[in-house]
């Protein structure tokens, strides 16, 4: 089974793109972040038409998170328990949804921004990740054996290589030790980030800038991540990061990553980049 998770930025401006990858991937389950539309607003034709289903959250033109599969969406739910709010009036953003999928456990994953380093939307951003560990681990100390996996988007920089240049970013989010230490986090409540496992190469991204010839200049970073959890880890036998996703009209400034998780038990890597 192939699991995927990509930043569409605007399912309605890439659905064509969204479709033309699946088809072309063979992926069967799809995490995508930034769908950027009202659930009312989901392309879901296009989806249903190559036999997906979709679960979708989405209050606006922000944020938007949805899971496209073809092995069933079960169990669909919004948020995580304990998933801290933002805005005034304090609200639930549609940054997280989750569901079962051919018995695997995706959640789909947009983690806040975090703005600036003195922004109050870094403290929520780190609050928010401090839920997602608790709630993460919840659910290993329920059931030890749980295939979860925590895709997406975390707007985080977990290593020095995952940028182009440490010194551009001094002083900026996504690389702080905060940040840093928050993501590690999700290793600590027991689980492996695969793509990094089967992806090992330094340098290697998943978004550009559209600006300033980003892409062309390699100048990314690598913050579109794949946590699972120990019973699904051992399944996975190989990752790839999509970079030709990022080439030809309109695409999105991410690419997709996409896990090959065996159908029953652990495997030898066979899927690289």
């Amino acid at each position: 089974m192939l699991v995927a998770t990509w930043n569409i930025n605007s399912v309605r401006a890439r659905v064509d793109r969204a479709t033309a990858f699946l088809e072309r991937s063979g992926v069967d389950v799809l995490a995508l972040q930034e769908t950027k539309c009202k659930d009312e607003q989901f392309p879901h034709e296009p989806f249903e038409a190559l036999g997906y289903q979709v679960a979708h959250v989405g209050h606006s033109q922000w944020n938007g998170v949805a899971i496209v599969s073809r092995v069933g969406i079960e169990d669909v739910e919004v948020g995580f328990p304990g998933m801290p709010t933002w805005g005034d009036p304090a609200q639930a953003e549609a940054r997280a949804i989750g569901a079962t999928c051919g018995g695997v456990r995706v959640w789909s994953l947009y983690v806040p921004n975090g703005r600036e380093i003195d922004d109050p939307h870094f403290t929520y951003k780190l609050e928010w990740l401090a839920a997602l560990k608790d709630a993460a681990a919840g659910w290993l100390a329920t059931d030890p054996a749980a295939q979860v996996a925590l895709v997406g988007d975390w707007n985080i920089a977990p290593l020095d290589t995952d940028v182009w240049d440490m010194a551009w970013f001094a002083g900026r989010t996504h690389v702080t030790p905060a940040e840093r230490a928050a993501f590690a986090a999700i290793a600590e409540a027991g689980y492996t980030e695969v793509s990094r496992v089967h992806v090992p190469a330094e340098h290697t991204y998943t978004y550009w800038d559209y600006q300033q010839l980003r892409f062309p200049k390699n100048k990314g970073m690598r913050i579109d991540l794949t946590y699972a959890s120990p019973a699904l880890a051992a399944r996975v036998q190989g990752a790839r990061i999509e970079r030709d996703e990022r080439k030809g009209k309109q695409p999105s400034d991410h690419v997709p990553v996409v896990l090959d998780v065996a159908q029953d038990g652990p495997a030898s890597a066979t899927l690289r980049a």
